[in-house]
C-alpha cells in the first residue's frame, strides 16, 4: 500500500466517524403533541412511554401539551401547523371533518362511547325515563351537548321535561358532587372515580340507548400525514403498545408514571387507579387480544351511523373517509421492541 492509499484510507475512515459520531448526536425533530384535557388516567400510555424512554428507542423526540377539551383539541390540530398529532374522543374529529377540517382518524383505543349520565347510586334511575324532572349539569359546548335530545327520546321524554344546568366543564363535577344537580352528563371514566369518593354514584352509559361510537384515540392533519407520516406511524404503534403493556397487567405501573411525569397536577394514585380500570371497560374485546389501536371498520361503521342518526353529520357518508387504514395493525405491534 502506497503512502497516499494508507492516507487516504485514514481520511476515508475519519470522515466515517465524524459522520457516525455527528448521527448519535443529531436531534430528532420535535414530534409535538396535543392531548384533550389536563392529566387524567387516559393520558397513561404517553406518560409511562415517556417515563420507560420508549419514544426516544424508536427515534422520536415527543412533546406532550395538555389540552382544554376534545373539540378544541380538534380544532387546534386541525386548523393550524402547531401540532403534529392530537389526542381526542374522535367523534369530534369525524364532525369537524364532515364540516371540512382535514383531519383524519388514526388509531381508536377506546371503542365504545364513555359519554353518560351519572346518578346517585340509590335514587334507582337506571334509564333516561328516570331523568324526568330532574336537574342535570351539562356542559353546553362539549362533545356531549348534541346527544342530549337523542338520549333523552330513548326515554320518551323532552328537554323540556328536564331541567339542563349548563356548567363549565371544569366546575361539572364539582357541581354534582356537592348535591347542586341531580344528574351529570360527562365522560364516565373521567368523573365517576372521583364524585363518587363524595357522592357514591351509577352511570348510565349513552351507549345502551343508540348513541355508540368511538372515543378516546389519535388524528392528525391530512397535512402532517403527508409530511411526517413515518413518524406519526411510529409514534401511534408506541402509543398502542403502551395501551396493550398497561392492560397486560402493568396498570400501577402507568400511575405510578402519570404522577411522575405531571408532579405538579396535584394527582391521586387512587382515582388514576380507578379510572384506568374504569376505562377498559370502555376498549372492547382488543384488551383480550393484544390489539389495542388497531382500527376496525365496524367500529368507523358505528360511529357513522351514530353521528348520521343525531344529525351532526350529513346521511350517507363514508366510514372509510374518516380514517387512516392500517396505521396501527397487529403486524406492527409484534414487530415494535420497546424495552
Amino acid at each position: 500500500m502506497t503512502e497516499q492509499n494508507a492516507l487516504g484510507g485514514r481520511v476515508r475512515l475519519a470522515m466515517g466517524a465524524a459522520m457516525l459520531i455527528a448521527s448519535w448526536g443529531a436531534a430528532a425533530e420535535p414530534l409535538n403533541v396535543k392531548l384533550d384535557w389536563t392529566p387524567w388516567a387516559v393520558h397513561a400510555p404517553f406518560h409511562l412511554a415517556m417515563q420507560k424512554g420508549w419514544f426516544k428507542q424508536a427515534g422520536l423526540d415527543v412533546r406532550l401539551e395538555d389540552g382544554n377539551g376534545s373539540v378544541t383539541t380538534v380544532q387546534i390540530v386541525g386548523g393550524s401547523d402547531r401540532f403534529d398529532v392530537g389526542h381526542a374522543a374522535l367523534a369530534s374529529m369525524v364532525i369537524a371533518r364532515s364540516k371540512g377540517l382535514p383531519v383524519k382518524g388514526l388509531a381508536p383505543f377506546a371503542t365504545s362511547s364513555d359519554i353518560g349520565v351519572l346518578v346517585p347510586a340509590d335514587s334507582g334511575i337506571a334509564g333516561p325515563d328516570g331523568l324526568k324532572g330532574r336537574k342535570i349539569a351539562y356542559t353546553a359546548g362539549s362533545l356531549e351537548a348534541p346527544f342530549v335530545d337523542a338520549f333523552l327520546a330513548a326515554g320518551g321524554l323532552r328537554r323540556s321535561d328536564v331541567d339542563l344546568l349548563s356548567v363549565d366543564a371544569a366546575g361539572k363535577a364539582a357541581t354534582y358532587a356537592v348535591g347542586r344537580a341531580d344528574a351529570v352528563i360527562s365522560t364516565i371514566p373521567f368523573v365517576l372515580p372521583s364524585v363518587s369518593r363524595q357522592r357514591p354514584s351509577a352511570a348510565i352509559p349513552f351507549a345502551r340507548h343508540g348513541l355508540d361510537m368511538v372515543s378516546f384515540g389519535l388524528f392528525a392533519s391530512e397535512q402532517k400525514l403527508a409530511s411526517r407520516e413515518q413518524d406519526i406511524r411510529t409514534f401511534s404503534n408506541v402509543v398502542a403498545k403502551s395501551w396493550n403493556y398497561i392492560y397486560d397487567g402493568h396498570e400501577q405501573e402507568a400511575v405510578d408514571a402519570i404522577v411522575a411525569q405531571r408532579p405538579n397536577a396535584r394527582l391521586d394514585k387512587a382515582i388514576l387507579l380507578d379510572q384506568l380500570n374504569t376505562l377498559k371497560t370502555y376498549f372492547g374485546p382488543a384488551v383480550a387480544g393484544g390489539s389495542i389501536g388497531v382500527s376496525q371498520p365496524a367500529d368507523w361503521d358505528k360511529t357513522i351511523a351514530t353521528l348520521e342518526r343525531v344529525e351532526l353529520i350529513p346521511a350517507g357518508q363514508k366510514a372509510a373517509d374518516y380514517y387512516q387504514p392500517g396505521v396501527v395493525s397487529s403486524e406492527s405491534l409484534a414487530g415494535l421492541e420497546l424495552k
